[in-house]
């Protein structure tokens, strides 16, 4: 690899941790190629990316972006996104699904994270689902609204 081409990888990760609200370190020795392309792909769906970076570039694009505070060692794959929820249950589930993928450490909210805070994050309901509980909770009263005026209206059909 050229240095040209080192610049370019460095500048591209750089920005892309810029933008990012989460980046997650995880061991992936032993896994197969088939696997690695299914997690690219379950990133891909909750539009997180996913990629192999020798530790010097992306210890260099990090620090670009002001992200400090952890120690890339061994084989990495780096998995990020700007959505923190989404990533964290992106790499959770993989990890569940695939015994050799491992978690090692995270920056979530641009904040150093162990292990236990990306797994407690992939617990959290994810966008989507909040908006849907919060319909549902803004629609209850309207709903038993509904509902109360159609019991009394047949009350008083009975009635009558």
């Amino acid at each position: 690899m050229t240095k040209t081409q080192k610049a370019e990888i460095i500048e591209v990760l750089s920005t892309e941790f810029k933008e990012a609200q989460s980046v997650i370190f995880c061991d992936y020795k032993g896994l197969t190629v088939s696997d690695l392309e299914n997690l690219r792909i379950s990133a891909r769906a909750k539009e997180a990316k996913v990629q192999v970076v020798k530790n010097t570039l992306a210890t260099i694009a990090l620090s670009n972006a002001e992200l400090t505070g952890v120690e890339l060692k061994d084989t990495n794959i780096l998995v990020w996104g700007e959505d923190s929820v989404a990533t964290s249950k992106v790499v959770a589930d993989f990890a569940k699904d695939n015994e050799l993928f491992v978690i090692k450490s995270a920056y979530v909210d641009r904040e150093v994270a162990d292990v236990a805070k990306v797994e407690a994050f992939a617990k959290l309901p994810g966008r989507e689902e909040l908006l849907a509980m919060l319909a549902a909770t803004w629609m209850a009263p309207v709903a038993n609204f509904t509902i109360g005026l159609n019991a009394l209206k047949e009350k008083k059909e009975e009635e009558a």
